[in-house]
């Protein structure tokens, strides 16, 4: 198990080519999955050849994920499909009925799959409440908590048939915060029957569904853990995600190097308590030498008995047994020229 620890790790890199050294970090950290962004990627070959090089250099197969929402936070060039942002696609399905979500998710799927990446970090499952929030917004389908589960229950429907893992996103719920965490560390006042009446419904659908991962958010609740931020929260991530809301796939920290955490404390710390909080993946976006501090620093917490065993084996056993749904070889996936069409 300890050669497996960098499965719990996901990572990024700048530019469009891995450099040999991190692809090397990659195959020999026996690293989990690789997050892409706008500045990896130029065109729909580019994309399909660099998925190829980074999973070639790997022994277990990788999760390569993508921010995929549509909106503000997309990051494919044409001729991908451009999607206007999920408060536009609730709209557009109260004409045209919440199954053309479904075949949304259907053709994201699709096109993201041609070119090998196997995880999509949407649907956003926040509720909408806060129009002033500055990080939220239409990215949320609507502040009908109703709405958004059932939207959000359809577009993971449709990545799910097109191949791709859906990701359900910003737990306990990102929604009603005045504060974007990439910059501060947000905070909410709002009880646990307040979650329960409102944030926790497209949560709890979307796990009746089976959606198989689910993204914490960077923002403190002290009236739910008066300590630690909700990705570092076992009572948040381990009490009530998966005791009280019975959720058993995959949990993703959102990105460790965001400034909600980053000020904190090191990211390498966080990193830890993430793990120790009950979550199974780790995100570090950026910075090839915190990858590595990362990654050392699981490995002595894991060897000096700071991690729990029996949580660790779960998580890889959780990671394995989607990888083998998710990660399928190049000869399954569609040719790129499904792009656009």
């Amino acid at each position: 198990m300890q050669n497996d620890i960098g499965q719990l790790m996901m990572v990024g890199f700048e530019g469009t080519e891995p450099s040999k050294d991190f692809l090397h970090f990659l195959k020999e950290g026996n690293i989990g999955g690789v997050v892409l962004f706008k500045r990896n990627i130029s065109s729909p070959r580019q994309l399909r050849g660099l998925v190829q090089k980074l999973q070639e250099s790997v022994r277990t197969p990788l999760f390569i994920a993508v921010d995929h929402e549509g909106g503000r936070v997309f990051r494919m060039p044409k001729p991908f499909t451009s999607y206007p942002p999920m408060r536009e696609l609730a709209k557009l399905a109260e004409k045209e009925g919440p199954e053309w979500v479904f075949r949304i998710g259907l053709q994201m799927a699709k096109e993201l799959r041609s070119c090998g990446i196997n995880i999509n970090f949407a649907p956003v499952l926040d509720v909408a409440t806060n129009p002033f929030n500055p990080i939220i917004g239409y990215r949320a389908f609507s502040c009908d908590p109703h709405v958004v589960a059932k939207l959000g229950c359809q577009l993971i429907a449709g990545l799910r048939e097109g191949g791709v893992m859906a990701c359900g996103k910003h737990f306990p719920g990102h929604g009603d915060t005045n504060h974007d965490s990439h910059f501060t560390l947000p905070m909410l006042s709002h009880t646990r029957k307040r979650f329960d009446l409102l944030e926790f419904i497209p949560f709890r659908q979307a796990i009746a569904e089976q959606v198989p991962s689910i993204m914490t958010a960077h923002i403190r609740i002290p009236l739910l853990d008066d300590q630690d931020p909700a990705t570092l929260s076992r009572l948040i991530v381990t009490n009530i995600l998966r005791r009280d809301l019975g959720f058993s796939g995959l949990i993703v920290t959102d990105d460790l190097c965001m400034a909600a955490i980053a000020e904190e404390m090191t990211i390498a710390d966080a990193a830890v308590k993430s793990i120790q909080a009950g979550c199974d993946v780790v995100l570090v976006c950026q910075g090839f030498s915190e990858h590595r501090r990362v990654f050392e620093r699981l490995q002595d917490s894991f060897a000096q008995g700071e991690l729990h065993a029996g949580e660790v084996e779960a998580s890889l056993a959780r990671l394995q047994t989607l990888k083998k749904i998710y990660c399928r070889p190049e000869v399954d996936w569609p040719p790129v020229s499904v792009i656009g069409k």
